[in-house]
C-alpha cells in the first residue's frame, strides 16, 4: 500500500531485520550442516598443485569436476540400462536426456580451459610425469556401457585391482545398446541370434538385422512410437557425446598442438580418431533409406 507515493510501513532495516531473523536459526551445532553433507572439507582440500604456477589450480579443477560429472554420467547410464531391460523405457529416456544435459555442461567447461595458454601450460606440463586423462578410468567405462569396447585399455589400471577388475566387468556386460536391442527382439523384431549372442567384450559393429529392424519403426512410427522416440534420444545423446569429444580435441590442439600426450598417447591424432567411433550405426545409417 502507498500513500502519497511512499511505501506505508517500509522499513529501510528489513533487509537487516530479515538477515538478523534468519541469522537466528544459523546455529548447526549437533545438525547436519550443508559442508558435512557435500563433504566439502574433502572436496576443497582436494587440489595439490605441484607448481605455483598461477594457472595449474584451474587445469586441476577442470579436471576433477570433470570426473565429478563422468561419475554421475555412469550411475545415469547404468540406471538406463536397467530401465530398458524392464522395458521401463521412459525412465530411461529420462535419465538419458540428462546425460546429454550433462554433456553440456562439460563441453563449455572446455571453454573455460581453453583460457590456458600454451604458454601458461608449459610451466607446468613437463611436471605431470605419465599422467593423463587418458587414464581417467570413469571415462574408460563410460566408453564400455556405451559398447565401445577394448580389453587392452584394461592394462592403464592393471596396478589398481579394484577398479581393473569393475572395467573388466564392464566390458564383459551387455551395452546400453546391448540393451535396447534386446528390447527389440522382446518386442517382436527380427534381430540375428548370432549378433546377440556375440562377444561382448569386441567393440560394437553394425549389424543388418538391427538396421532393418530400426527402419520398420522409422517407418510406422505411429505403430512404435515409444521405440521411435527411445532412438532419437539415442540420436541425441551421440550427438551430444561427440560434441564433447569434438570440443576436447580442440582445446587440447589450441593448448599443445600436435605434441604427444602426456600418458603417451598421440594427443590430437587420438582424439581425431575417436571423433569417427560411432556408437549407435544403425541409427545413422538408416536416415540415407528412409
Amino acid at each position: 500500500m502507498t500513500t502519497g507515493g511512499h511505501d506505508v510501513g517500509a522499513d529501510p532495516r528489513g533487509h537487516e531485520r530479515v538477515a538478523e531473523t534468519e541469522g537466528a536459526h544459523l546455529s548447526m551445532a549437533g545438525e547436519m550442516a550443508y559442508g558435512d553433507y557435500l563433504a566439502l572439507d574433502q572436496v576443497l582440500s582436494a587440489q595439490h598443485p605441484i607448481s605455483d604456477h598461477h594457472d595449474e589450480p584451474l587445469f586441476i579443477i577442470q579436471h576433477q569436476t570433470t570426473e565429478l560429472w563422468l561419475k554421475l554420467i555412469l550411475h545415469e547410464l547404468k540406471g538406463a540400462r536397467g530401465a530398458i531391460a524392464a522395458d521401463r523405457i521412459d525412465q530411461a529416456e529420462k535419465m538419458m536426456s540428462r546425460v546429454a544435459r550433462i554433456f553440456v555442461q562439460l563441453i563449455q567447461a572446455w571453454d573455460v580451459l581453453s583460457t590456458l595458454t600454451p604458454a601458461d601450460y608449459m610451466q607446468f606440463r613437463h611436471l605431470l610425469g605419465k599422467s593423463s586423462g587418458f587414464q581417467s578410468h570413469q571415462y574408460r567405462a563410460v566408453e564400455f556401457i556405451l559398447g565401445n569396447k577394448n580389453a587392452a585399455m584394461l592394462r592403464p589400471h592393471a596396478h589398481r585391482p579394484p577398479i581393473h577388475a569393475e572395467l573388466g566387468a564392464l566390458l564383459a556386460e551387455p551395452s546400453l545398446y546391448d540393451a535396447v536391442q534386446r528390447l527389440l527382439a522382446r518386442r517382436g523384431f527380427v534381430i540375428d541370434a548370432a549378433h546377440l549372442d556375440r562377444d561382448l567384450t569386441r567393440p560394437y559393429e553394425g549389424d543388418p538385422t538391427v538396421e532393418e529392424a530400426w527402419l520398420a519403426v522409422y517407418r510406422d512410427v505411429d505403430r512404435h512410437w515409444d521405440l521411435y522416440h527411445l532412438a532419437e534420444k539415442l540420436v541425441d545423446f551421440e550427438q551430444a557425446f561427440r560434441n564433447w569429444r569434438f570440443a576436447h580435441m580442440t582445446t587440447v590442439a589450441r593448448i599443445i598442438g600436435y605434441r604427444r600426450g602426456t600418458g603417451g598417447t598421440s594427443g590430437v591424432n587420438y582424439l581425431e580418431a575417436m571423433l569417427k567411433v560411432r556408437l549407435f550405426p544403425e541409427l545413422w545409417d538408416l536416415r540415407t533409406r528412409l
